[in-house]
């Protein structure tokens, strides 16, 4: 009997149009699939009456062919055509959707627009960083087939506890584009790659890169009006398409490589121990209000994509034009497609959600309790592992920090966090038990989550520096062609004494303080802390507070700080390094309060004096007390932070006698005294109080009592 099997029925065309041999395709999954012997295109359009497929030749400006979809080749609303005898690599297309044109009812077809596949894992057109376009060209941009043959060589999402992670939120062009990086190719994701050894040396977990997703860097029509110069849409937040890797981020993106260097960059965090959290924006897309270009959703089904008013207008709660209309059935499909892409193909270890509260609202724009979207995402099986992170307001007022629907699933970057670190270390009256409440992972906002559900942070990419949080009283971004009228007013900084540069001996070094002082607060305290880079050595925008549109040293990390800079580092290092040495730290559940088993409490309050907080309104001196057991071993950590302008005598917590206090930190001391490598801290000599200087912070750790075993001090 004959074992040789026959050939595939669906491998053979059943129809010709253009020349091309073609057959009804497989509706899902949608985008372009390579298949035996061609390439299976599906598009969805609820409201279209006709749909083409327009085919390039890479390289070639002009359509080789375009290709009406039948329609028999359609079902309900997914047109889905398998065209044979095209080569994948070479191969680019769009779409030409036919519609009614009535804004007025929500529908904007136009079929003399070539149009992008929503599902595209690849576009070309824009493959090298800041070359102007012209907007004119029909063709501008075109979809492509991606690779798939990558060799992960066994690489897996590294699922790291969330209370072990330290986030270090990076631009990817920015983090290497300097002429002092000395790296092979700047501004790329090969580039970050060469830069691995540093962020393994800093200690850092989770790295959270800026969108990555295919954007217009040119889509800035402003100049600075110091230098002439044109500005850009450098931050990215102003996607066009999602499922494609951005090709000017990528060394080899001009030969359409960006899939898999972008893959390697995360195959290569991942053997260094480090996450990769991907900072998305589902909120809004690049094309903007009805003024803006249409470029895919809106020739597509406007009205499906798009949160629309009563007369056809777009709700913009996004502040940038329009709104992703997130709840309707299909926009929640394509959402949770996306994400499971990025999670499945590039092995991402989770999302920060830009504007997340718009991922709340309903098609009118009310929030919902229960927003089916975040419901999914919370629950999807193919998300089940990934961190989701959610920006927890939005440009239309939805502010819903602590609030946000989380399913249990979501952390929030905590804005009441960094407000109270900066108003407490500005010296601010009545915020010090508010603060208290802030270092133990803001039980008030998250008790049923605990306190990894809280992303503390001080300083963000939207806002200032550290180093500019200290060194400026007001935002200074004149230099973004908006007459300083954009970016943030309440920045609750303190130049400390001097606006902007100075030579002030006194004035730098109480700078250099308090930038010690937020970091090792923003590292103590519980929850899951996010440092932004170049904060670990005094990164500069010159007060810029918005610093979106620059692609210039405003923006760029300047890698000669790190030597100009070292002791910052090494500050830096050290605090990363304590944390993770001190499970009192790295807490999933919110300390109560009570005594358990152990020495301590879980968390105690001190002042001046021990086991006496003071929280009147007019003070500014707190002090807490961590304290585990851990696997039998006790952990206790002394935190004490001082925003007075006078030193304070603080009367220390007495321990037992096999232990005693060891000094960690002391942001007032010298380099290299202000920060101890853990395990090496000095004993106090008196162990029953200490100075602690003006504007200040002071950590103190329990160790072993005998004085020889980590040297001695004060």
């Amino acid at each position: 009997m004959s074992t040789v099997l026959p050939e595939r029925i669906d491998a053979y065309p059943t129809h010709r149009i253009a020349e091309h041999p073609v057959r009804a395709g497989r509706l899902l999954p949608f985008g372009a699939t390579p298949v035996p012997g061609g390439i299976n295109f599906s598009v969805y359009s609820n409201n279209a009456t006709a749909m083409t497929l327009v085919l390039f030749r890479r390289g070639e400006r002009e359509p080789v062919a375009e290709l009406p979809i039948p329609e028999c080749f359609r079902i309900g609303g997914v047109y889905a055509m398998t065209v044979y005898g095209l080569d994948p690599e070479t191969t680019q297309y769009g779409y030409r959707a036919d519609g009614p044109f009535r804004p007025e009812e929500g529908h904007r077809f136009d079929p003399s627009r070539v149009l992008l596949d929503p599902y595209a894992r690849v576009l070309e057109g824009q493959d090298t960083w800041g070359v102007p376009v012209d907007h004119e060209d029909r063709y501008l941009r075109r979809c492509g087939i991606a690779p798939d043959d990558f060799d992960w060589e066994g690489d897996r999402p590294l699922n790291r506890p969330e209370q072990d992670t330290v986030v270090y939120e990076a631009h990817v062009r920015g983090f290497t584009r300097h002429d002092s990086s000395g790296v092979d190719q700047p501004g790329t994701f090969a580039g970050l790659v060469q830069k691995i050894p540093y962020l393994v040396e800093l200690g850092v977990t989770c790295v959270e890169l800026m969108p990555v997703f295919e954007f217009d860097e040119m889509d800035n029509s402003r100049v600075d009006p110091t230098t002439g110069a044109r500005l850009h849409n450098y931050w990215g937040y102003s996607t066009v398409g999602f499922f494609a890797p951005k090709a000017s981020y990528a060394a080899t993106g001009r030969h359409g490589m960006q899939v898999d260097e972008l893959k390697n960059l995360v195959k290569q965090l991942h053997r260094a121990g480090i996450e990769v959290v991907l900072d998305v924006v589902f909120n809004h897309t690049a094309e903007g209000n009805e003024l803006g270009p249409t470029m895919s959703f809106r020739g597509l089904d406007n009205r499906v994509y798009y949160m629309l008013t009563p007369d056809g207008h777009y709700y913009n709660f996004s502040g940038t034009g329009n709104t992703v209309n997130c709840n309707h059935p299909v926009v929640r499909g394509f959402v949770l497609d996306c994400l499971r892409y990025w999670a499945s193909e590039f092995h991402v270890d989770g999302f920060r959600f830009d504007l997340a509260s718009i991922l709340g609202r309903a098609q009118d724009g009310r929030s919902l309790s229960d927003p089916p979207l975040v419901e999914s995402l919370a629950s999807d099986p193919v998300l089940r592992d990934c961190k989701l992170i959610a920006e927890a307001w939005d440009a239309g007022g939805l502010y819903q920090v602590g609030s946000f629907p989380d399913y249990c699933r979501f952390s929030e970057w905590n804005g009441r966090y960094r407000d109270t670190v900066r108003r407490f270390l500005r010296g601010d009256l009545g915020v010090t038990g508010d603060l208290a409440t802030r270092v133990v992972g803001s039980p008030d906002l998250y008790q049923r989550r605990g306190p990894v559900a809280s992303v503390n942070f001080v300083t963000a990419h939207d806002g200032f520096t550290l180093h500019d949080l200290v060194s400026y009283n007001e935002k200074h971004n004149d230099r973004n062609g908006e007459g300083n009228r954009d970016g943030d007013n309440a920045n609750h900084s303190w130049n400390c004494g001097a606006e902007g540069p100075t030579d002030d001996p006194e004035v730098l070094a109480l700078r250099a303080r308090q930038q010690r002082n937020a970091m090792l607060l923003l590292l103590t305290s519980l929850g899951v802390p996010m440092i932004v880079a170049g904060d670990e050595v005094g990164r500069t925008q010159l007060g810029n507070n918005n610093a979106y549109c620059h692609d210039d040293e405003v923006s760029w990390f300047d890698w000669r700080l790190v030597e100009r800079n070292r002791d910052m580092l090494a500050f830096t290092r050290h605090a990363i390094a304590f944390r993770a040495a001190h499970p009192a730290l790295r807490r999933r559940r919110h300390p109560t309060g009570h005594m358990g088993d152990g020495l301590f409490p879980d968390v105690s309050w001190h002042g001046a004096h021990a086991w006496t907080p003071e929280w009147s309104g007019y003070n500014r001196l707190i002090a807490v007390m961590h304290y585990t057991r851990d696997e039998g071993v006790d952990d206790c950590v002394y935190v004490a932070a001082n925003a007075h302008w006078e030193p304070c005598d603080l009367e220390l917590p007495e321990l037992p006698a096999h232990l005693a206090w060891h000094l960690f930190a002391d942001t007032s001391a010298p380099y290299p005294h202000d920060s101890r490598e853990p395990g090496s801290e000095p004993r106090l000599t008196d162990q029953s109080s200490y100075r602690i200087a003006p504007r200040s912070v002071l950590v103190l750790v329990a160790g072993g009592s005998a004085s020889t075993s980590r040297g001695e001090d004060r």
